[in-house]
C-alpha cells in the first residue's frame, strides 16, 4: 500500500471488488488511458486514486475535465476517505471554476499544494502565464478523455504540461468506448493527443470483472415484458414508417456522401440526427430546402417515438397538437413547404390513433364520419392508461406481500423501494399515479359486489380525467399561439429563402398565378387534404368539448386531494414534517449517470424497480450487490416487448460490446506511440534560418534572433482552438486581458477574430464598428479575421440557410456582404483576412510575423485603458458580459458602465426604464428595457 511509512497512518481505500483493486494498482503504478465499461464505477476508482496522493500531503494534483456534479462527488469522497484514513495531511478537493477568483488568490492556493479541479480555460491561462508552474505539478488526472481531440483546450493543457514537466504522472479515464471507434486508427490518435503510450481496457466481459460480479452475491433480477396496447403499436409502426420514408428521401437526395449507416436501426440511436447533420454540414448550402426539412423532421419523429412510450395518452396527444401547429400553416395560407412526412398516410394514423386513445364517439345517424372533417356530435372519454402502470401496481403489491411474509429476514438493507426511470417528467407522472391510484370517483350505486371489488384495484381514471380537463381548457387558448408557432418554425428552417422569393422551390419557378389563386380560395379546399398539402386533422366543435367537459367535471374525490404546493412558508414545521421511516419509503428517481451509485449507497434499497431499461444502471446494481455481503437486492426489470425501447436497449449493449472488440483488436496491432513529450520537431539550424532577415536591398541589414516568435492573445480567446494551434507551431502564446483586438502579432499588427455567427451579431449591435475604430486609433495595421468552421463549407451561403440558427431571416449573404462593403468604405485601412479553418489561420499568422518585431505584452494590455485605470480591475466574469453584448443597444461603453454598476444579469433584467436611462442613455435604455420585458405570446 502506498505511503505505508511508520510515521504515517496507512491509506485506507474503499475498493471491495477484485477488478477495482487491480485497476487501481495498475493506474497507480504507470501512466495510461483507462477505458472502463459504463456503470462499473469509474469515479470510485478515480477518487481512491486521488486520495492515495492526497493522504501524503506533499502533492499538487490537477483534475481536468470534471463537471460540477463530479466535482461535488470527488470532493465529498475525498473528505470521507480522509476521515476514515485519519490522514492529517489530506486537504480535500479545491475547485477553481470562476473568473471572480483573483490572480493572487489562485497563486496562493497553488503554492500550498493539494488536489485541484480547475476549469480548462482558467487552467490553460494559468499554465501559460506561469501562475501555476507546470514543473511543480505532481500530475494530471484527465476525466472524459473521449472528448479530447487535437484542437481541444484539454489537449492544449496536456501539451503544455508535458513540454515543461517530463516526470509528473498523467492518467486519463473514460467510460464511453464508442467514442474511440470513429475514424481511422482512433485509439492511436487519442493516445497521441493524450501523450500516453499504454491503453488499459476493462469491458464487462473482462475475466476479472465477470468473476467479481457473477459470484454467489449476484443480485436477483426479475425480467418483466409488458405488452403495448394496440393503439401504441399502431402509432409506433406509423412513426417508424415515417422515419423509414424520410431516410429513403435523404438517400435519394444525391448529397454525394456515404449513406450505408443511414438505416432504420441506426435512426433509433439518440444521436442519429446529429450525425446526419454533421455529415451534411460541408454541403449544407447546396442541399435542397426539402432535404433540410427532412433532417429537421428526423429529430421531431424521434422525439414523438420517445414520447409515445413515456407520456400518458392525454399528454402525448397534447404534444402532437403542438408539433402539428408548428409544422402546419394557419387556415387560408397557401404555403407549399410543409414537412414531407405530414403528407403520408402514416402521419394520419399517428394523429387519429393518438386522439382515439383520449376520447372517441359514435357518428350521428345519416352522417358519414369524417365527411365534414369534424368529429361526431356524441363524444365519450376513453383515457387509455399506460400498460406499465398496472404492472407497477402489481409489483408494489407483490413487494408488500413479500415484506409481510418475510419479516424475519433481516439484513443491512432498508425496506425502501427504489423506482428508477428516464427523466424528471416520468418521475412526476409516476408519483402522481402512485398517490392517486386508489382514489375512486363517487359511484351512484355502491352496494354491488362488483363495485367493491373494483375499489381494491389500482386505476389511473382519476388522474386521467384531471389531465383531460386541463387539456381541453388548454386547447381553447392554444389556437391563439398555433399560428405564431408555425411562423417561428418556418423562420428557423428557411433562413433567408423567403428573401429570395423562392417559397421553397429551389431551382424552379414559383407556381403560376392561376394555381396560387386556386390554392388559396375557399372553393378549392374540399374534403380530405386542402390544396396546400397539409395534413387535415378533425377539429372539435365547441358543443362537443362542452359536453365532454361536463362529463368529467371534478367530483368530491377531487376536492379531498391535496394540491401541489409550489411555495411553502415552512411555518409550523413540527406539525407537518417528520423523518420518514426508510422501511416504508418509495423513492422515485431519474437515471443520473455516476450519481446513481450515491443513490444506491444512501438509500440501501431491498427492492429496485427499473421502470425503463438502462444497461449502465444494471451494472451499478451488480457492483453494489457484489460490494456488500449483507445487503440483498431484488431488481424488477420492465420493458415494452417488441418496442423501440427494447430495441434501443439491445442496440446499446451490442454497440458497446462491438466497440470494445474493435479496441482490443486495435490495441493488439497498434504501434508504439511516439509522443515527443509535447515538443514540436525542430532543427536548431532551421530555427536560426527562419528568423534571418535576408532582405538587405535598399540599405537593410542582415539580422537574426534566437528568440522564438511571440503572440499576445486575449484571455477570452482561449475558448477557441486557435491559441492551441498557434502554440503547436512553436509560438510563445502570452495570455493577457486586452481591451483592443484579440491577437497582437507585432507592435503594428493587431487582429480581431470573428466567426461568421459572431460577425453577424457584431454587425447587428454595432460592436464591430466600435472595435474597428479603436484598433485604427492604436495600431498601424489593424486586421479583421473572418474564420470559418473547419467542418463546414467555406462559403457564406450556409449561414443564410442554417436551420439551427436563431438569427433572423435577414442573414442572407447579400446582406452580410453589403455590410462588409460599408465597413471597408468607412475604415479603408482595415484589412480583412478570410480563413477556411483555424489551421489556415495559424499559417496566416506565421506568415504575417515573418521578419517582424515581437509585440510587448505590457504595452498591449495598457492600450485602450483609461488614464490611471489598473488592468487588474478588469477581472469580471466573462460569460455574462458576452450575453449582455448580444442585447440591443449595448455598446462597449454601456457594457462597462453596467458591469461596474450592477451585480449580475438578473439585476440588469429587473432594472426600470428610468434607472437604465441614467446608466446608458435614453435610447439605449429603452432598447435594453424592451428586450428584457417583451412578451413572447403577443408577437
Amino acid at each position: 500500500m502506498p505511503y505505508s511509512e511508520n510515521t504515517k497512518p496507512p491509506v485506507k481505500l474503499s475498493l471491495p471488488l477484485e477488478y477495482q483493486q487491480d485497476l487501481f494498482s495498475e493506474a497507480r503504478s504507470e501512466d495510461e488511458l483507462v477505458i472502463l465499461a459504463r456503470g462499473l464505477g469509474l469515479l470510485r476508482v478515480v477518487t481512491n486514486l486521488l486520495h492515495s496522493y492526497d493522504a501524503s500531503g506533499n502533492n499538487l494534483v490537477v483534475v481536468v475535465g470534471a463537471d460540477e456534479r463530479e466535482n461535488g462527488w470527488i470532493g465529498e469522497a475525498l473528505a470521507e476517505h480522509a476521515a476514515v484514513s485519519r490522514s492529517p495531511a489530506a486537504r480535500g478537493l479545491s475547485q477553481v471554476n470562476t473568473d471572480m477568483m483573483s490572480v493572487g488568490t489562485r497563486e496562493k492556493m497553488y503554492s500550498q499544494g493539494g488536489m485541484f479541479s480547475i476549469t480548462s480555460r482558467i487552467l490553460v491561462v494559468d499554465l501559460l502565464s506561469k501562475l501555476l508552474n507546470p514543473e511543480t505539478v505532481t500530475g494530471l488526472v484527465v476525466l472524459h478523455s473521449e472528448r479530447i481531440i487535437a484542437t481541444s483546450i484539454e489537449a492544449f493543457i496536456i501539451r503544455i504540461y508535458r513540454q515543461m514537466n517530463k516526470v509528473g504522472f498523467l492518467k486519463a479515464f473514460s467510460d464511453t468506448p464508442e467514442s474511440f471507434t470513429i475514424g481511422f486508427a482512433p485509439l492511436a490518435s487519442m493516445m497521441r493527443n493524450l501523450f500516453l503510450r499504454k491503453p488499459s481496457l476493462w469491458p464487462r466481459f473482462h475475466v476479472t470483472v465477470a468473476k467479481s460480479l457473477e459470484g454467489r452475491k449476484k443480485a436477483e433480477v426479475i425480467e418483466l415484458e409488458v405488452a403495448m396496447t394496440d393503439g401504441m403499436r399502431d402509432i409506433q409502426n406509423a412513426i417508424l414508417e415515417c422515419v423509414e420514408v424520410s431516410i429513403g428521401e435523404l438517400r435519394k437526395a444525391d448529397t454525394g456522401l456515404e449513406l450505408d449507416d443511414w438505416t432504420l436501426d441506426s435512426a433509433l440511436h439518440k444521436s442519429f440526427d446529429v450525425i446526419v447533420r454533421k455529415q451534411l454540414d460541408p454541403v449544407w448550402h447546396r442541399v435542397s430546402f426539402r432535404t433540410r426539412q427532412i433532417v429537421n423532421d428526423l429529430s421531431v419523429l424521434r422525439s414523438i417515438l420517445y414520447a409515445l412510450l413515456t407520456y400518458d395518452a392525454v399528454s402525448f396527444n397534447k404534444y402532437l397538437d403542438t408539433i402539428l401547429a408548428a409544422h402546419q400553416p394557419p387556415p387560408g395560407s397557401n404555403r407549399q413547404n410543409q414537412s414531407p412526412w405530414l403528407f403520408l398516410d402514416a402521419a394520419n394514423t399517428i394523429f387519429e390513433t393518438a386522439k382515439r386513445r383520449v376520447f372517441t364517439g359514435k357518428p350521428v345517424d345519416g352522417e358519414a364520419p369524417g365527411a365534414s372533417g369534424l368529429l361526431p356530435d356524441s363524444l365519450r372519454s376513453v383515457l387509455e392508461e399506460q400498460p406499465k402502470w398496472a404492472l407497477l401496481a402489481d409489483i408494489l403489491e407483490e413487494i408488500e406481500r413479500d415484506a409481510y411474509f418475510n419479516l424475519g429476514l433481516q439484513d443491512d438493507s432498508n425496506g425502501t423501494i427504489l423506482i428508477m426511470c428516464s427523466d424528471q417528467g416520468t418521475c412526476r407522472q409516476l408519483r402522481e399515479y402512485l398517490q392517486n391510484m386508489y382514489v375512486r370517483l363517487q359511484q351512484v350505486d355502491e352496494n354491488s359486489e362488483a363495485d367493491e371489488e373494483s375499489e381494491m384495484k389500482p386505476s389511473a381514471t382519476f388522474i386521467m380525467r384531471r389531465k383531460l380537463r386541463h387539456y381541453l381548457n388548454w386547447k381553447k387558448d392554444f389556437a391563439r399561439v398555433s399560428a405564431s408557432l408555425f411562423t417561428e418554425n418556418q423562420n428557423v428552417l428557411e433562413g433567408f429563402t423567403d428573401q429570395r422569393g423562392s417559397n421553397g422551390y429551389r431551382g424552379k419557378g414559383p407556381p403560376n398565378k392561376r394555381r396560387r389563386v386556386r390554392g388559396g380560395s375557399s372553393s378549392a379546399a374540399g374534403g380530405g387534404r386542402p390544396v396546400n398539402g397539409s395534413l387535415q386533422i378533425a377539429e372539435d366543435k365547441e358543443s362537443q368539448v362542452a359536453t365532454l367537459l361536463a362529463d368529467i367535471q371534478p367530483t368530491e374525490s377531487d376536492g379531498l386531494q391535496k394540491e401541489e404546493v409550489a411555495v411553502d412558508s415552512l411555518e409550523d414545521m413540527e406539525d407537518y414534517f417528520e423523518l420518514y421511516d426508510m422501511n416504508e419509503l418509495v423513492v422515485v428517481h431519474p437515471y443520473d449517470g455516476d450519481m446513481d451509485e450515491h443513490v444506491l449507497e444512501e438509500v440501501r434499497p431491498r427492492y429496485v424497480i427499473m421502470y425503463e431499461p438502462d444497461a449502465a444502471f444494471i451494472r451499478r446494481v451488480e457492483v453494489y450487490r457484489s460490494s456488500h455481503d449483507d445487503r440483498n437486492v431484488r431488481v424488477y426489470f420492465m420493458y415494452y416487448g417488441g418496442s423501440v425501447e427494447e430495441q434501443r436497449y439491445l442496440s446499446t449493449v451490442r454497440r458497446e460490446k462491438d466497440a470494445f472488440t474493435r479496441l482490443i483488436k486495435e490495441k493488439g496491432n497498434m504501434a508504439v506511440t511516439i509522443t515527443l513529450d509535447g515538443a514540436a520537431p525542430s532543427d536548431p539550424q532551421e530555427q536560426f534560418l527562419r528568423t534571418v532577415n535576408t532582405r538587405i536591398a535598399g540599405g537593410g541589414r542582415l539580422a537574426a534572433t534566437a528568440e522564438p516568435p511571440r503572440i499576445v492573445v486575449d484571455v477570452r480567446e482561449f475558448r477557441s482552438s486557435l491559441p492551441s494551434l498557434l502554440h503547436g507551431r512553436s509560438n510563445i502564446v502570452v495570455p493577457c486581458m486586452l481591451n483592443v483586438a484579440d491577437y497582437v502579432l507585432t507592435p503594428n499588427i493587431c487582429i480581431e477574430r470573428k466567426s461568421v455567427r459572431d460577425l453577424i451579431s457584431s454587425f447587428k449591435n454595432g460592436r464591430l464598428f466600435n472595435q474597428a475604430e479603436t484598433m485604427l486609433q492604436h495600431y498601424k495595421n489593424p486586421m479583421l479575421l473572418i474564420e470559418f468552421d473547419q467542418n463546414k463549407s467555406f462559403t457564406l451561403d450556409t449561414f443564410g440557410t442554417d436551420h439551427t440558427t436563431t438569427l433572423s431571416t435577414a442573414n442572407n449573404p447579400q446582406d452580410l456582404q453589403s455590410k462588409l462593403t460599408l465597413l471597408t468604405l468607412a475604415f479603408p485601412r482595415l484589412k480583412i483576412i478570410w480563413s477556411s479553418s483555424p489551421y489556415q489561420t495559424a499559417e496566416i499568422f506565421n506568415e504575417l510575423k515573418k521578419q517582424q518585431e515581437e509585440p510587448d505584452p505590457i504595452k498591449a494590455v495598457q492600450i485602450g485603458l483609461v488614464a490611471g485605470e489598473d488592468p487588474s480591475d478588469q477581472s469580471f466574469n466573462l460569460t455574462p458580459q458576452d450575453m449582455l453584448r448580444a442585447v440591443p443597444g449595448m455598446s462597449e461603453k454601456n457594457l462597462s458602465r453596467l458591469t461596474l454598476e450592477v451585480a449580475n444579469l438578473a439585476d440588469v433584467s429587473n432594472l426600470t426604464e428610468e434607472e437604465l436611462d441614467i446608466m446608458v442613455g435614453k435610447e439605449a435604455g429603452r432598447q435594453v428595457y424592451r428586450f428584457f420585458n417583451r412578451s413572447v405570446l403577443e408577437e
